[in-house]
């Protein structure tokens, strides 16, 4: 368990500087580079790691999984260089992901559940092995590390030794992340910079467990970890148990495969080919699901008012309450995983970090920024610096 002191100080350490967004693709259309199309997924599709592998996923170089019979896919840890990870072979555009998980132990230890496009739009969970208390949730638009305002903590109990359902409930909308069917955080398309900001492209479904806390990790990323890694204590195992994908397909049937039509990156330049023909990705405001979803389509008001200190949903949530902080560095940083990733950061960044407290309420205060991605970039030597300044600004 994190402190409420102990928490701010690191994740000002550690927003200040990382950029822990997938900085890495294949092949990027926003960049100019003649890519292939994405396929598209099903409109659903059921996984169940009991039973074994699943051909819907790539497995990373390096990775070995094996499958339990009570707790499906066991992503194991033995030293510092292991991060089994799984890549979807097709894409969503728009959709609803569950996914249920129990989150590696270990300090240093990171489980993560990520989408992400080719123009490196992102949505994330993440779980920090030594803090049985909150997960962190966060997003990206086309990569950009410019910003560390966008990164929040939501409350549950025991995720390492407690079967829960995440949800990441993705409309042209609205981005929900929910826990057990519990609203826990709600991004508006008009609250991502008027919807500038706002992850609208099709996107992989990426599994995965990493270290953040290796001896040769940045300071400020092994702050945020909790401490380095002791193995020792190893094996550390995440097990991913089942998931099921609605594929929205922004509201086209019988979707093949989705092409980037030009360079801007907005859901209305994606072409969606079907069967029959093509059709293009519309208005990325606007509402439109896969009919194969009835309860999860959105409407985005063009009168909607911006506000960046409050969420709301009709669902049920857990109520966070934030404490903010700020902290100003350089960062150097670079990373490996599936896609090897490199980031250099400077700047002053403000910084909140949560305290929560359980209720039934469907506000809260504006999201913590960035703690990280899948792929951990991290800060140089400042970390007696931010300290300091952190404890400072709270003890006023």
């Amino acid at each position: 368990m994190f402190s409420k002191f102990t928490s701010a100080a690191v994740a000002a350490l550690a927003f200040s500087g990382l950029a822990s967004a997938q900085t890495f693709s294949a092949c990027n259309p926003v960049k100019g580079q003649k890519c292939p199309p994405d396929p598209a997924a099903p409109a659903n599709v059921q996984i169940d790691f009991t039973k074994g592998a699943s051909n819907f996923f790539t497995v990373a170089d390096g990775t070995t999984l094996t499958y339990d019979p009570a707790n499906g896919a066991v992503f194991k840890i033995q030293k510092e260089t292991d991060a089994p990870t799984i890549t979807s072979k097709s894409y969503i555009f728009f959709g609803k992901v569950d996914v249920w998980l129990k989150a590696s132990f270990g300090t240093g230890v990171v489980t993560s559940f990520v989408l992400q496009s080719d123009d490196l739009d992102e949505i994330d969970w993440e779980w920090l092995g030594g803090d049985t208390t909150q997960v962190q949730t966060n997003y990206f638009s086309k990569g950009d590390t410019s910003t560390y305002d966008r990164g929040g903590f939501s409350p549950v109990a025991n995720p390492q030794t407690t079967w829960h359902k995440y949800t990441i409930d993705w409309t042209n909308s609205s981005v929900t992340w929910l826990i057990d069917d519990a609203v826990v955080r709600v991004l508006n398309y008009a609250d991502a910079k008027g919807g500038t900001t706002f992850p609208q492209t099709p996107m992989q479904i990426k599994l995965g467990t990493w270290v953040a806390g290796r001896k040769d990790a940045p300071e400020g990323t092994v702050q945020w970890a909790g401490g380095y890694t002791n193995f020792a204590d190893a094996p550390f195992i995440g097990y991913y148990k089942q998931l099921n994908i609605i594929n929205y397909s922004n509201g086209v049937s019988g979707a093949s495969e989705y092409v980037y039509g030009d360079k801007s990156g907005s859901a209305s330049s994606i072409i969606i080919k079907t069967g029959g023909g093509s059709s293009s990705g519309g208005d990325s405001s606007s509402s439109s699901s896969s009919s194969s979803s009835s309860s999860s389509s959105a409407t985005h008001s063009s009168s909607a008012t911006h506000s960046s200190t409050k969420t709301s949903s009709s669902h049920s949530s857990t109520k966070t309450t934030l404490t903010k902080s700020t902290a100003s560095s350089n960062a150097t940083a670079s990373s490996t995983g599936e896609g090897t990733a490199s980031a250099t950061g400077t700047g002053s960044a403000s910084v909140t970090a949560a305290t929560t407290s359980s209720a039934p309420s469907t506000s809260a205060t504006s999201a913590p920024p960035n703690a990280a991605g899948k792929l951990a970039l991290g800060l140089g030597n400042i970390v007696a610096v931010g300290v300091a300044a952190v404890l400072g600004s709270l003890l006023l």
